[in-house]
């Protein structure tokens, strides 16, 4: 298994030496591990050019099975500990920005102070991404909301509002809510959340097509284009809390509305320290913002 993880280590560092040293071993020692299960399947798994170290085409083929390998060792691994008592754990979660922003900081510092050995992983993503990433096993769970995914459980957590974000000067801003009609001709900044967007839906129910200039995959970039005066966005409530962007946020009417859910394949097959986690951010979800 260790061979696994030094592969892992070396595919993800692209580098003998960055792997050796984070794993604790000497670069001669990672190159026998490699060697010797190069020899064992009798594939040639990594080349080594210019730029680092990558997967062989034969390597590419075979490194999704060895993903799944390691992760089913660490979940036997985590079984044991669970006998044992949660005394250690990775909790890998797919997020989204306002999540990691307004969720994440206050839910993780609560729960190290139960388990101050869990450490915690956080790929930040889409309703897309996030979807495949649980799927596939590189996350645990995910932060969804439950229209756009198929074939997941999934625990509904809170809603939440979709905002209309305008430059400071725009002639809507001094208005107490807006509708869709009103900027569907407006240069629009659309936040990309993969194959379903809330606000998008909402157009389309409306029979309209926004103005879009420019599609965004990071919340805060647009607010900072908005501020610019690029054009004009619709973001969630939740991530435009304790911002100082000089922008305007109004409400829609009608309201577009999103719902925040946990999504993941299987509750008996997570990890203990994911359950532990998941609890307690079920028990407290009326804390958070």
């Amino acid at each position: 298994m260790n061979r696994y993880i030094a592969l892992q280590k070396i595919v993800e560092l692209g580098s003998f030496t960055k792997a050796a040293e984070a794993l604790g071993y000497t670069q001669s020692a990672i190159s026998q591990m490699i060697s010797s299960l190069e020899d064992e399947l009798s594939i040639k798994l990594l080349y080594r050019s210019r730029v680092g170290v990558k997967l062989t085409l034969e390597g590419k083929g075979l490194y999704p099975l060895i993903q799944r390998t390691i992760l089913q060792y660490q979940a036997m691994q985590e079984k044991a500990k669970e006998i044992k008592g949660l005394e250690t754990g990775v909790i890998r979660i797919g997020t989204i920005s306002s999540i990691t922003c307004h969720w994440m900081p206050q839910l993780i510092k609560e729960f190290q102070a139960f388990y101050p050995n869990v450490q915690f992983i956080l790929h930040q993503g889409d309703y897309s991404s996030i979807q495949e990433w649980i799927k596939v096993g590189a996350v645990d769970f995910g932060f969804i909301t439950p229209d756009a995914v198929t074939g997941l459980q999934t625990i509904t957590l809170k809603g939440g509002r979709w905002l209309v974000v305008l430059p400071e000067n725009h002639k809507l801003a001094s208005r107490s809510y807006v509708n869709l009609q009103e900027i569907v001709n407006e240069p629009y900044l659309l936040l990309e959340q993969g194959n379903f967007s809330e606000p998008m839906n909402a157009f389309h129910a409306c029979n309209l097509e926004p103005n879009i200039k420019y599609r965004i995959h990071d919340d805060y970039a647009i607010m900072t284009m908005v501020e610019a005066g690029l054009g004009i966005s619709i973001l969630a409530e939740l991530v435009l809390r304790r911002t100082n962007y000089n922008i305007v946020a109004l409400p829609i009417d009608p309201p577009i509305t999103r719902t925040i859910a946990i999504g993941y394949k299987d509750k008996n097959s997570l990890p203990i320290a994911s359950k532990y986690f998941i609890e307690y951010l079920t028990s407290n979800i009326d804390k958070l913002p």
